[in-house]
């Protein structure tokens, strides 16, 4: 069946082959003889990534959990797995992954083709540094298993390599132990930028590190955030803090959506500046008091909100995020955030995190800090985004492949130091005509 797909930004949409294949064998088969093929989790990645040049492989058949150790958290789980079934089954019986991004509703594969990060990044890494052994299905159709010490460039390969060195189809990883199923969270209020990085720099021992900041905010205001701090709630300060509370809190269920693509003018300056005040000022209110909140609000808010990404239109919105390295980000964040704001019309959802170094040959991350923000489709936000481009690029930083749906060759190329070696590997295991997605063919991977 041919149809055309998107990821959750909605742009762009492009035409490709879809199949479902149910069982290993039939997944197998289909590699040798395809021409543009890549896999497809829940279809969370914004941009193209998960959209085959010619074939696009949908994973949902590949849902099953496998072997669990109680005793030592060691998961094997199918690659179509939702992280959400993950914690609904598991973290009532104390147990929690090692890295959750910002929504729960994506595939173990899809986490590791991406090397997804979280707010512990500056702890722990990304979830492919936690990835014990994976299986992958190589563009010959061969299943070759992967880990530390068997394959491991392979391995280093397919974490954060978007799907391009073959299917991931299995994968072992560790849960980690938890009392209960709640976070103390404490807001730190920083009125701007000097003090969010400050904030941010001053607190990596936090397990959880997060900050909210105005992206419209300007002047001595410039770079105004919310910092919040995350650590898993023991049962005694559970019960001294909440007494009768459940342990285990009932999951998250969305009350709230978005039914309709909200008109182009809902979201402008006005709006957004507005919201984000509001926002701002009811933070600032409760910081200096800890709170106990539910892992879903902490972990996944947006999740809350069905279909959330319609509230930029039918054009849809691309999402840009980057990490410059520490030693001039400052410098940097303070000019991106200054175009930004007198161009106004970013949106409400601006995050700013620490992040660690990495181990994937593509992955994402490096020693600094990432802020991601979304931006309606609308006249000159491509030009714009160039320019946001170049200012990353010479402050030696890159942007992230989950989240890019229209950055150049040059850009990506400056910014991936691997990438010819990841050239000659996929050259090596055959990947580079049968393995394609739109996003590897416009970047020239």
């Amino acid at each position: 069946m041919i149809d055309q797909l998107a990821g959750w930004g909605r742009y762009p949409r492009a035409a490709s082959t879809i199949v479902d294949p149910a069982t290993l064998g039939e997944l197998a088969a289909l590699h040798p003889r395809s021409d543009g093929l890549i896999a497809r989790g829940n279809g969370r990645a914004y941009g193209d990534a998960a959209i085959g040049r010619q074939t696009t492989l949908r994973m949902a058949a590949f849902d099953r959990m496998r072997a669990f150790d109680p005793a030592t958290g060691r998961l094997t789980v199918e690659a179509g797995v939702l992280l959400a079934d993950i914690i609904s089954a598991f973290l009532p019986r104390g147990y929690f992954p090692p890295v959750v991004p910002g929504t729960e509703f994506v595939t173990v594969g899809g986490m590791i083709a991406a090397d997804v990060h979280g707010k512990n990044h500056h702890r722990v890494g990304g979830f492919g540094s936690h990835i014990e052994a994976l299986t992958l299905i190589l563009p010959s159709g061969e299943a070759v298993a992967c880990s530390p010490d068997r394959e491991p460039e392979l391995l280093r390969a397919t974490i954060g390599g978007m799907g391009l060195t073959g299917t991931i189809v299995e994968a072992t990883f560790r849960l980690m132990p938890v009392e209960t199923g709640w976070v103390r969270q404490s807001t730190i209020v920083a009125h701007d930028l000097d003090a969010v990085l400050s904030a941010l720099s001053m607190t990596e021992e936090a397990t959880y590190s997060v900050a909210w900041i105005d992206c419209l905010a300007k002047g001595a205001a410039l770079g105004r955030s919310l910092v919040y701090l995350g650590e898993h709630a023991s049962r005694a300060e559970l019960e001294a803090a909440m007494p009768g509370a459940a342990v285990w809190p009932s999951r998250q269920r969305r009350r709230l959506s978005v039914p309709v693509d909200m008109p182009g003018f809902a979201l402008n300056r006005f709006s957004v500046a507005a919201w984000n005040q509001l926002y701002f000022r009811r933070g600032a209110a409760t910081a200096g008091t800890p709170r106990l909140l539910p892992v879903d609000p902490y972990f996944f808010p947006l999740d809350g909100v069905a279909q959330w990404n319609r509230i930029y239109g039918r054009s849809g919105f691309l999402q840009h995020q980057c990490v410059v390295p520490s030693e001039g980000a400052h410098q940097v964040l303070g000019e991106i955030l200054g175009r930004i704001a007198l161009r106004g019309n970013a949106s409400f959802l601006a995050v700013l995190k620490t992040l660690g170094s990495s181990g994937g040959l593509m992955s994402f991350p490096m020693r600094g800090f990432t802020l991601a923000l979304d931006f309606p489709i609308r006249a000159g936000i491509f030009e714009f985004l160039d320019e946001i481009d170049a200012l990353v690029v010479a402050a030696g930083g890159r942007l992230y492949l989950a989240k890019d749906a229209r950055q150049s060759r040059a850009t990506f190329a400056a910014g991936y130091d691997n990438l010819d070696a990841f050239r000659r590997l996929r050259r090596d295991i055959g990947a580079a005509d049968r393995i394609a997605s739109r996003q590897s063919e416009r970047l020239g991977i």
